[in-house]
């Protein structure tokens, strides 16, 4: 009864050390009298707690605030460098990998083109891992600094189980990947914490956390680019489905018996509206690539070529009319439009669309809906991948990784 009790106290601790990590990085700097006023926590418990973070190294002050007649009141903030975290985008055309800070500032970066060998399992561990040790080595910062590698994938994850990460294994037909046992992979070449989730699902976290989806509790955000996907999030959480698959809007039908996607079905969304198709269906050369090809279609339509205008008008019809299904199905406050290819289309298309999302949707639900871009960039899904340690940290009550603990007490 006496352990019993004893982890009581533990896990109320580690809630509470969770709640006010929580509360100063989403919310802060603040005092902790607003820490109190946020967290309903006993003035005792802010100050226990607050004194434990600041011991740990994980809180720092940052400055101080006039009171109402008393002493002025310090500020407290998460520290930058408490801890590090890499965030990994395997996109459709390269890997690239990302240091940051606590407070996700990007700290080194490699990108590394995936034209030479594709989707090749083995090669793209190889990639995550050779980027991995640039980027520590390029910023100076030891592995025991970092509190977890995130990977933003293109596929279905199946988690495994291993709390380490080894067990997770990836579904990917748009790229090759049937039962990727990427876990046990990338473990093979490091001991980091690893954390794997679909990169749309990765993007979806990063808006809600940072960008055009702060704020609302029900939301979905399209990832744009060579693939198309989303991720809902529904009263706050994201939504993941049986399988962890939900979310796979691309492969929603918009044609039957249409065109071929790349998944091996027909009449997909992505095989009408993904950046491939798009440059496969204008039928220019893109010797340079797509991004290169669909920069030349929006060129050509801003310069009056018929045929990229009608083919950019169809897009966005097509997804207007997907984005109205969202709003049919979910009922979100807002959709947000992300990856590369919709930041580079959407200031285009985002009024077609909005008409479109208009006419095909229900009126009442559409009229609730906001429909807008994303604001983090073409590099979203890094940054989304590194809050995937950053989540474990900051629910975790601020635990360190055991290799982060070994370090600590050797030194």
């Amino acid at each position: 009864m006496a352990e019993q009790n004893r982890q009581t106290v533990r896990d109320l601790r580690r809630a509470s050390r969770a709640t006010l990590l929580r509360h100063l990085y989403f919310d802060g700097p603040l005092s902790r009298q607003e820490l109190g006023q946020r967290s309903g926590l006993s003035g005792g418990s802010i100050s226990n707690v607050v004194g434990e973070l600041l011991a740990d190294g994980l809180v720092e002050e940052c400055g101080s605030v006039e009171s109402d007649g008393g002493r002025p009141r310090i500020l407290l903030r998460v520290a930058p460098e408490a801890g590090h975290l890499v965030g990994v985008d395997v996109g459709e055309t390269k890997v690239r990998v990302a240091l940051f800070d606590l407070a996700l500032t990007e700290l080194a970066g490699f990108d590394h083109p995936l034209a030479d060998r594709g989707h090749d399992a083995d090669h793209v561990a190889e990639l995550i891992l050779a980027g991995l040790a640039e980027v520590l080595e390029a910023a100076g910062v030891p592995e025991s600094a970092v509190l977890g590698v995130g990977v933003g994938v293109p596929g279905v994850v199946e988690q495994g189980g291993a709390a380490d990460g080894s067990g997770v294994v990836v579904h990917g037909p748009t790229v090759g990947w049937s039962a990727v046992p990427l876990g046990r992979l990338l473990r093979a070449g490091t001991a980091l914490p690893l954390h794997v989730d679909n990169g749309a699902k990765t993007l979806g976290q990063a808006e809600m956390w940072f960008g055009a989806g702060r704020g609302a509790r029900h939301a979905v955000v399209a990832l744009f680019g060579s693939g198309v996907g989303a991720c809902v999030i529904a009263d706050g959480a994201r939504f993941r489905g049986a399988t962890s698959s939900a979310g796979e809007w691309g492969h929603t039908k918009v044609h039957v018996g249409g065109r071929l996607c790349r998944c091996g079905s027909r009449g997909c969304l992505e095989a009408y509206i993904g950046a491939e198709a798009l440059v496969e269906r204008w039928g220019r050369r893109a010797p340079d690539g797509e991004q290169a090809g669909l920069a030349a279609l929006l060129a050509g339509a801003r310069q009056g070529d018929l045929p990229a205008i009608d083919l950019l008008n169809e897009t966005a019809e097509y997804l207007g009319a997907a984005i109205a299904d969202l709003i049919n199905l979910f009922n979100p406050e807002r959709i947000v439009i992300g990856g590369w290819a919709g930041l580079l289309l959407g200031p285009y298309l985002l009024p077609a669309v909005r008409r479109a999302a208009t006419s095909y949707a229900l009126s009442y639900p559409r009229e609730q809906t906001e429909i807008t871009l994303s604001t983090l960039g073409p590099d979203a899904v890094t940054t989304g991948a590194a809050t995937l340690p950053l989540s474990q940290f900051l629910g975790s009550g601020g635990a360190l990784p055991e290799h982060s603990k070994a370090a600590r007490q050797a030194s």
